[in-house]
């Protein structure tokens, strides 16, 4: 017999599986994972802000944005991998009260976001990046791209946080 109730929707399935209850009820595992999460999302921000940054023409203006992305997009990309796999992971243990949070599901929304507006630019804008490449005052588009961008993730985290201050509060 089970510890945990019937579910009665997917989130309590997921929650209730053996994986969620597996993380959940483990000293280590949720811990482990929140830090690996956050490492990861440091290195994620981080290397987005170098990008951002040169993007905005605030800082390391002598380097190509080509050069500054082929830098970073290998870090960003592992990262961000590593920190939605550990986050999925951590969705699992707690995935209804994750779900009636108000703040994960803004947290959600707010990556979504982030991931269009680099979408856009990476499809649309960059394809003229031979003209700007090494301009130290980027175009329009490429500034509002990089402020959207820095606001996005600024945002992204405060949401993050907000999710463990209140995870209890809700449901």
């Amino acid at each position: 017999m089970s510890l945990y109730p019937e579910p009665t929707n997917i989130w309590e399935s997921i929650e209730y599986s053996a994986l969620g209850t597996t993380i959940a009820e483990s000293t280590w595992m949720f811990p482990t994972l929140e830090t690996l999460h956050v490492i990861s999302f440091v290195i994620v921000l981080g290397t987005i802000f170098v990008m951002d940054l040169r993007m905005l023409g605030w800082t390391s203006n002598k380097f190509a944005v080509t050069a500054t992305a082929k830098d970073t997009l290998p870090w960003t990309w592992g990262a961000f991998v590593c920190a939605a796999i550990t986050g999925l992971l951590l969705f699992t243990s707690k995935a209804s009260s994750y779900m009636e949070n108000p703040w994960f599901i803004r947290k959600l929304v707010m990556i979504a976001f982030a991931g269009l507006n680099m979408m856009y630019f990476h499809f649309i804008t960059y394809r003229t990046v031979t003209h700007w490449d090494r301009d130290a005052s980027m175009p329009f588009a490429v500034k509002v791209a990089g402020a959207l961008s820095l606001i996005s993730w600024v945002v992204v985290v405060f949401f993050g946080r907000a999710i463990g201050f209140t995870l209890g509060i809700f449901g």
